[in-house]
């Protein structure tokens, strides 16, 4: 990691226009990503952990999380990096993971509240592993991601809003709300939080356009663009089995080798 590429991170939050986040789930897709002129790559959680056959939000993926890292740190952009919940029960042992990312040239995280069982971290529970990853790596980006809304407590907004001022004063770089859809409930989100919002882009409900305007400042895409892929692999691979033409524009194989090379 070096503290200039964690500072040109921290810097996209605070640009004219909000940080559009295409998220990576393999080598191949963060270099493309890279390669097609995105100012920051993100990874998916979901894409890394079905990719291996493994299950998402569980902690089961560090070995896969960590090499995605070691390659797609070397992109010439900022890599920010899902860490699920940690892969620790332990706040330190959380904050260890994140040095060991940073020790790659990660610059950033995203760490979430949401647990396997469909419940929230208890909240002291959580300020204690933001403050212990800013004090073991004060350098990199910490984005604290609150499930309240994907969750669907009792009052997802008031959650959201008590969560993401806790998170920020315990030294969160930024607040992550996924599953939060409507102007009326970001805007009250993004008026209340100090730090930059980050809203998770929901097709037919999101613009880019209409984000920023509400004032969020960064926009992940999360698994679409896995899901994108799973999808496009299986109507390319039922186009050819019915005789019907295959898409054009498709990248070649020396295309795919090049590419690779140059990351």
């Amino acid at each position: 990691m070096t503290v200039d590429r964690c500072a040109e991170f921290r810097a996209l939050h605070h640009g004219a226009a909000p940080l559009l986040l295409p998220n990576a789930w393999d080598h191949a897709s963060a270099a493309a990503l890279g390669d097609a002129g995105f100012a920051a790559i993100g990874t998916t959680s979901l894409g890394v952990a079905a990719a291996a056959g493994r299950p998402d939000a569980e902690g089961a993926t560090l070995p896969e999380t960590l090499r995605l890292a070691r390659s797609a740190s070397r992109l010439p952009c900022p890599l920010s990096v899902d860490i699920e919940g940690g892969f620790s029960a332990d706040p330190a042992g959380i904050a260890t993971v994140v040095e060991e990312l940073a020790g790659l040239g990660v610059a950033g995280i995203n760490v979430e509240d949401g647990r396997p069982d469909g419940t929230l971290a208890d909240l002291s529970t959580q300020t204690e592993v933001i403050r212990a990853i800013r004090a073991q790596v004060p350098e990199i980006f910490v984005n604290a991601r609150t499930d309240a809304f994907w969750l669907r407590t009792e009052d997802p907004l008031r959650e959201a809003l008590r969560r993401s001022s806790a998170f920020t004063e315990a030294g969160a770089d930024g607040v992550f709300v996924p599953g939060i859809a409507t102007d009326e409930d970001i805007s009250p989100l993004v008026a209340h939080s100090t730090a930059p919002v980050n809203v998770l882009f929901l097709p037919g409900r999101h613009t880019v356009a209409g984000l920023a305007a509400l004032g969020v400042r960064r926009i992940s895409l999360g698994s679409l663009l896995f899901r994108a892929a799973l999808h496009a692999t299986v109507e390319t691979a039922r186009a050819i089995r019915a005789g019907e033409p295959v898409g054009a524009g498709l990248p070649g194989y020396a295309d795919v080798v090049a590419l690779i090379s140059r990351f």
